[in-house]
This record gives structure tokens, sequence and C-alpha cells, in this order.
């Protein structure tokens, strides 16, 4: 990312509105975790709190994904802990975790394609009772007013912003006191994903939810997040609030593009 000579704001997060859903914390302690070899993650501890957005950052390769796979039950977890609200659910399969209150959106595979948007988000709410569908629908799209517009259309013609916004809404349904994002701006042109990212993920956070979200864009994901984790080698490198970040050296060089000239203004705590 080439900033040189630039200047970039960074913010601490947006503020909490009142929650209509009340979360709770997610926390990983020391998780080690891989795909049957070698660890790719080497005791990671992570720390969500509800209504905030916490950020992984870090190279490619760095086991954000890995991290995040750990935390939902996608991949098993060799040691250490995953906690939700101080219960143990270390290892859970991805449905239990969905119906204890976590909801996860994959870098890929996030809708049906073939499916119109209402049937995806009724899709979303599989562990509801029938009749509980139709006024779930109806709250999601309050949050995502957008959706109300295009219920018949489907999901495999939405443009990249769109298939997110419907992908973040059907994890909605299940009213997750926790939401787990895997770079939900990959693909997106820069200006759609400053808008997905300030816009829609935000008003996750709005919701009261925990959310934890891994994203390239390391620029753009401070301005949204509360506290930023920066992993490297499955491990964690550094790990502060986006002012505590911006004033790190190391930090500005790696992730901001930062020069000589770079000059990093701080909003915010």
């Amino acid at each position: 990312m080439s900033a040189e000579g630039a200047s970039a704001t960074v913010r601490s997060g947006p503020p909490s509105p009142a929650s209509s859903i009340r979360g709770v914390s997610l926390q990983a302690r020391d998780v080690v975790a891989g795909y049957g070899g070698a660890p790719v993650i080497h005791g990671v501890s992570v720390d969500v709190d509800p209504g905030r957005i916490v950020s992984l950052v870090g190279p490619n390769g760095s086991g954000k994904s890995t991290l995040l796979k750990a935390l939902v039950g996608v991949i098993r977890v060799s040691s250490g802990q995953v906690l939700l609200g101080g219960s143990d659910v270390t290892n859970r399969r991805p449905e239990d975790m969905a119906r204890s209150g976590v909801g996860y959106v994959p870098q890929v595979d996030d809708v049906f394609a073939p499916l119109t948007v209402k049937e995806n988000l009724e899709m979303g709410g599989y562990l509801l009772r029938p009749r509980e569908v139709a006024a779930h629908v109806e709250r999601v799209i309050e949050v995502f007013p957008r959706l109300g517009t295009m219920l018949g259309r489907r999901a495999g013609k939405l443009s990249g912003g769109e298939r997110k916004m419907l992908a973040m809404a059907r994890v909605l349904m299940l009213e997750p006191s926790v939401v787990v994002l895997d770079e939900p701006t990959a693909n997106l042109a820069p200006a759609l994903a400053q808008s997905l990212l300030h816009e829609q993920v935000t008003r996750l956070a709005g919701t009261g939810s925990s959310v934890l979200i891994v994203e390239q864009r390391a620029k753009a994901v401070l301005e949204i997040s509360h506290r930023t984790y920066v992993l490297g080698g499955g491990r964690t490198q550094m790990e502060g609030t986006p002012a505590e970040l911006s004033a790190n050296p190391e930090f500005i060089e790696s992730f901001l593009g930062g020069g000589r000239g770079t000059a990093l203004r701080v909003d915010g705590d």
C-alpha cells in the first residue's frame, strides 16, 4: 500500500449505539491450531467484547483465517481455549457454535447464488421455528434496509458489495452475539470496500454483537476498529488500539505504507 508523503486519519472505532441484540464476549486463550501437520497458529490470544470491532491484520500466510476457523469450530484447536461469554466452547462443531450465538461469514461460499435474497435470508434462519422466520427477515432488513429492495433478486446477480451485505445479513438471522468475518472486502474496489467497512460492518457492532474481522486493508479496518491484533508467522506480533498502533513506526512502515514523509493523524483514543 503506497502512502508515502500522504496523510492518513485513523480513528479508534465507531461509537456503540444502543443494541437490539445483547452480545457476549469471545476470547481465544493461547490457541494452537492447524490442519493436521505442524501448527499454523502458535499460542494466540484475542479478546472481543460486545458492541466492539476487533480486527486481525498481517501478511498472507500469517494465520489470520486459520485462527478464525479454529474459533468457530471449522478446524480443531490442539491446545488452548475458546471462551464464549466465559464458557469453554473449544472444539464445538460449527452448527453448535451457531446455536450458541456465533455467526461466521467465510471469505468464499458466503451465499447461495441460485437462491433469491429472501431465500438466502430464510436459509440463514434454519435453526428458527418456521413461524419465526418472517419476523427475523423483517428485523434483518431494518439493519440492512437496502436488502428490502432486492428480496426477489437472485444472489448470483448481486454486485460484490451487495453479496457481502447479504452474507452478513444472513448471519444476523439467528441474532448472533458474536459475528466473525473473514476478509469481507476481498475482491472489492477500494471505494466499495471502504463503504462496506464503514457502513455494513459498523452496523453489526451497532446491534450489540461482538465483531471479529480479518482484513487485508489495514488502514481501512483501523478506521472502524476498537482494537487490532497483528499476526505474523502464526503468532501475535503486536496489538493495541488504532492510536497505539499508529504511533508504532514498525506498524506504520509495514502496514500503512509509511515513510519519512508520512504524517499520521489520529482521532480518538
